[in-house]
């Protein structure tokens, strides 16, 4: 199973602090997908993981079964973003990962600030980071997967924050400098 890190790929649709379930069925997941430009670095780096990891378990029919699940976001976790109308897919190739809850949260953290350690900070859902939009480095796990569910998929370790980027909801992440702090009096007892 090849490990591989992408640097600097847009993040879309995370569901990293809390689980949920495809569709509200099954088991409960963390999921992210990642939009990558064609013929970058890294669309090299995914499509030599998914060759290898095909190979891996298919052997000599492996080049057969990738071309036969080739597009199917059911079997293949990375697809033509042109294949969704969503906001920045367009043009861009698309690879979806999911981390099982009982294996644990991914690692989440801030490659632009470090701890005392010289390390990535730890993120929390109230840092609003990361967030749908932004710039994201990340440490996946490509597998290929046998019968009856055939397919190539993407297993998430970890995000890491690496730059702000347009909110993908239409609206930006908010600042401290958005509003005035609020002080007693007319404004505060307005609000009552």
């Amino acid at each position: 199973m090849p490990s591989i890190k992408l640097k600097m790929v847009r993040l879309s649709f995370p569901d990293l602090f809390t689980p949920t379930q495809y569709q509200g069925k099954g088991k409960f997941r963390y999921n992210a997908s990642f939009l990558i430009t064609p013929g970058s670095e890294n669309d090299k780096i995914v499509q030599a993981a998914i060759k290898e990891a095909a190979t891996e378990k298919f052997g000599a029919r492996a080049d057969a079964i990738l071309e036969s699940i080739r597009g199917n976001s059911n079997k293949m976790c990375y697809v033509k973003g042109d294949l969704k109308e969503y906001d920045g897919y367009q043009g861009m190739l698309v690879l979806s990962g999911h981390r099982n809850q009982e294996a644990g949260k991914p690692g989440i953290y801030d490659c632009t600030r470090a701890g005392p350690d010289g390390k990535p900070l730890p993120l929390t859902v109230e840092s609003g980071k990361p967030y749908a939009g932004c710039y994201v480095n990340v440490s996946l796990d490509i597998y290929a997967q046998g019968a009856p569910n055939e397919g190539v998929r993407c297993g998430l370790s970890g995000v890491f924050f690496a730059k702000d980027g347009d909110a993908f909801s239409g609206s930006k992440v908010a600042s401290p400098d958005d509003f005035e702090a609020m002080e007693e009096g007319a404004d505060a007892a307005a609000l009552v």
